[in-house]
């Protein structure tokens, strides 16, 4: 395997002449300060990830345990790793010693194995709650009623090593923004609702809205989003073969 090839591991080889630091420059330029990106690094390669590390860029998303942990071995300790993806319970032990924050906490079991580890850690680890937001059936997520029940469980209320910071929801990929705008929308106002409804709760801080990827960001924080997940627009498109 050539040297190309090499730095090429887990994507197409004329995604290596790309420019990740002129993209991601203009993607921090568009966003306001309140506004926290998570460069979605998954299926990209070591390379690409430290060329956004020395441009600044702290806080990375990952969707898969394996693929998470063998980048985290290689990657300053100061990264702040974040779990986009759907995560099983029985792979939270292989993250619970570093992850800084699980975005797709969609059930009362999965946030009790979290917390079981994060004990086991010495670690308070901060979560947000998915909602299921787009109008199609191919995203996980809570339903409105489900999200406040989890919020309330008072199962929750014993768990000292989690902090559910806010909720996180993907829109329905599609050009509709109207549409797109009204899923967001929904979000936001769920939040709000849930952060005065619930002020007194100790395990929930609700300052992190997280919703906007690549294609609907823009909207996203128009429509009240504090944290959006940004892969494609920096890295380039993924080769998932």
């Amino acid at each position: 395997m050539n040297n190309r090839k090499a730095s090429c591991l887990y994507i197409k080889e004329d995604i290596c002449n790309m420019s990740v630091a002129d993209n991601l420059k203009q993607i921090q330029d568009s966003l306001p300060n309140h506004v926290t990106l998570v460069a979605v690094s998954k299926t990209h390669t070591v390379d690409h990830i430290m060329n956004a590390y020395h441009e600044g860029q702290r806080d990375f998303g990952e969707n898969k345990v394996q693929e998470l942990t063998s980048k985290a071995e290689v990657i300053p300790k100061d990264v702040r790793w974040h779990l986009i993806g759907h995560l099983q319970t029985n792979k939270v032990k292989y993250v619970a010693g570093f992850v800084h924050m699980i975005h797709a906490i969609d059930s009362l079991k999965l946030l009790k194995e979290v917390n079981k580890r994060a004990a086991k850690s010495n670690r308070i680890i901060e979560c947000l709650l998915q909602v299921h937001i787009a109008e199609e059936d191919t995203k996980f997520g809570l339903s409105h009623d489900e999200c406040e029940g989890l919020l309330t469980d008072p199962l929750v209320s014993e768990m000292k090593n989690i902090r559910i910071k806010g909720l996180m929801g993907m829109a329905t990929f599609t050009d509709d923004k109207v549409q797109v705008n009204r899923e967001f929308a929904g979000l936001k106002k769920l939040f709000d609702e849930l952060a005065q409804k619930h002020p007194n709760l100790e395990y929930w801080d609700p300052t992190v809205l997280s919703m906007g990827m690549s294609g609907d960001y823009p909207l996203a924080v128009e429509e009240g989003s504090n944290m959006v997940r940004v892969g494609s627009s920096i890295f380039g498109a993924r080769d998932y073969n």
